[in-house]
């Protein structure tokens, strides 16, 4: 059977690749698994996605299975605590920032029903399908992550720029940004 062509990006590394084979733009819906990956993008400002999968089951762990109502109580000797997890990348604002996010994600909750409710209302609920031959193509930010970032951003969320943004709505499948040529192009669509 002929190996599958798939996006470069996740190389030969056996995690990054069952990411991109599994996860990545595959359309999601659950607002705990959205917060789960809203606070991994934001750890991840400076640094590569491969070091924050590499990570994931420490944040969950530390960060008590992602549940937003938790982590919203965090107060200044838990985020102590999680400053000396060396299961998570040890960023007082990045651990600040889970924290404030938290609570202006339980904001949006209690505003428009649920998170998804809100972030898929900047789709009509409905993926955008790109259709990009090559990696180069694939853009850093577009004006729809400009857009839902100052509105985050209006709503109390920190480190998630337009760039950040843009990288959770791939991830999160609101985007398809799988090169046509990769077999989850077309996979991703009909999920």
């Amino acid at each position: 059977m002929p190996e599958q062509i798939r996006c470069p990006w996740p190389g030969l590394d056996p995690l990054y690749v069952s990411y991109h084979d599994r996860e990545w733009g595959v359309p999601l819906r659950d607002d705990r698994k959205l917060f789960e990956l809203l606070v991994l993008e934001t750890a991840q400002a400076g640094l590569s996605w491969i070091t924050i999968l590499r990570r994931r089951e420490g944040y969950r762990r530390a960060f008590e299975g992602f549940e937003p109502e938790r982590v919203a109580s965090y107060g200044p000797e838990k985020i102590a605590a999680l400053l000396c997890d060396p299961g998570i990348i040890r960023n007082r604002k990045k651990i600040e920032s889970a924290v404030s996010n938290a609570r202006a994600f339980l904001g949006i909750q209690s505003k428009f029903g649920s998170f998804s409710d809100y972030l898929w209302g900047f789709v009509d609920g409905k993926p955008i399908v790109n259709h990009w031959q090559d990696i180069s193509e694939l853009p850093a930010k577009t004006d729809l992550s400009e857009t839902i970032s100052q509105d985050m951003k209006t709503r109390g969320f920190s480190f998630f720029g337009p760039v950040a943004c843009y990288a959770f709505l791939q991830s999160a499948g609101l985007v398809n940004d799988h090169l046509v040529g990769c077999f989850r192009h077309r996979e991703v669509q009909f999920l």
